[in-house]
């Protein structure tokens, strides 16, 4: 069964862990973690940078940053993963989801306006598989009516908008660094702030609470709770697992954007049955290869199609299940249809792509694809 990922393992991670056992901080903010804040805020110039033990840490400190309050909005795609609606929730906001567009499964500033009104606090993105939202559209609302914008860049490593980092964009931003993404720390995830006026307090919610980073800067003679907070530091182990990811980022893109390209040029205009190749990359944004998806034109036909692949030894995965029609929050949703997403949910499956997989591979599913 060629799997559908495989995460990627440089050789050096074990051997910066073995040197994690041998210093004197384990528990985080130690050697590797300034490392790999150092790494994105110079590569990408995002304003700071702190890592988290998961992706949904870090968007839960982007909702509680934002400094929501009961009854407040905030517009969140309803093709996403949980955590994106989840973290504002647990501020007491109230979601709102946006259809996807039609030509991609991000949200729009078309499918945003309309949510708008005077309790809307936020907008959060998603820059689904790595591809950019139109940030200068999302961007103009947001400032004609106040709000903040915090980008979810889960896929979204090593991906531009006109030339500017995803994640640089928004007030707040989210990394995640699972094992499915395309550099990975097991679980793991990093907060992006590129507002002035949110740095200081990110700082203390990452520490518990508490201004300890200020005491180890000599900024204060003595560290206490002076905020909420939680632990969402990682410990120096997923830190130098990710470092050892890092320094091979540019090796691994350009594998990824091999396979990405295999995958394309066999594909795309070439199936049957109704199934496209839908990943259009904008004039505005870059591709950075964290998925290569197909779009059935029905349910039926994409339960048929990973039957298919799986029998010959492909393993398939569709992906998100509409949020607004969750056992969870289809109760709370305000019963607006958003058809774009659900078509998404029914029909769209992703394909292999991890650094380890070979050209024989890749040109065996093409086969199968083009055979179906």
């Amino acid at each position: 069964m060629i799997p559908f990922n495989k995460p990627y393992f440089s050789g050096r991670e074990l051997s910066y862990i073995e040197e994690v056992c041998h210093s004197d901080t384990m528990s985080g903010n130690g050697h590797f973690t300034k490392l790999c804040h150092g790494f994105f805020e110079k590569r990408y110039g995002f304003r700071k940078c702190l890592l988290t033990t998961s992706g949904t840490d870090a968007l839960e400190m982007c909702a509680m940053l934002c400094e929501l309050r009961p009854g407040d909005e905030v517009i969140v795609p309803s093709y996403t993963f949980v955590s994106s609606a989840l973290a504002f929730l647990r501020e007491g906001a109230v979601v709102r989801f946006a259809d996807s567009g039609s030509e991609m499964p991000g949200i729009t500033a078309e499918t945003i306006a309309p949510l708008i009104n005077e309790r809307t606090r936020v907008i959060c993105v998603v820059h689904y598989a790595g591809v950019a939202c139109d940030m200068d559209a999302i961007m103009a609302l947001a400032a004609q009516y106040g709000l903040l914008v915090v980008e979810d860049a889960a896929h979204a490593i090593d991906a531009y908008y006109k030339g500017k980092p995803l994640g640089s964009i928004g007030h707040l931003a989210a990394f995640s660094f699972h094992e499915t993404k395309n550099i990975s720390s097991g679980e793991g995830g990093m907060l992006v702030v590129n507002d002035e006026r949110f740095v200081r307090r990110s700082e203390i919610l990452w520490e518990k609470g508490t201004n300890r980073a200020e005491f180890y800067r000599g900024m204060v003679n003595k560290y206490g709770w002076c905020d909420m907070g939680s632990s969402f530091l990682p410990s120096e182990f997923n830190a130098a697992y990710l470092w050892a990811q890092l320094e091979q980022l540019d090796d691994i893109q350009g594998r990824r954007l091999h396979i990405w390209h295999r995958y394309d040029e066999a594909l795309r205009g070439r199936l049957s049955h109704g199934i496209q190749v839908m990943m259009e990359t904008p004039d505005y944004a870059t591709n950075n290869a964290h998925m290569y998806y197909l779009v059935c034109p029905s349910l039926k036909e994409r339960t048929s199609l990973m039957n298919y692949l799986k029998n010959h030894g492909v393993q398939t995965t569709f992906h998100y299940l509409p949020l607004h029609s969750s056992t969870y929050y289809k109760p709370r949703h305000d019963g607006r249809p958003l058809p774009e997403c659900d078509r998404y949910g029914d029909c769209l499956v992703r394909l292999p792509l991890f650094y380890e997989l070979t050209d024989k591979e890749i040109d065996e599913i093409n086969a199968l694809l083009l055979a179906y």
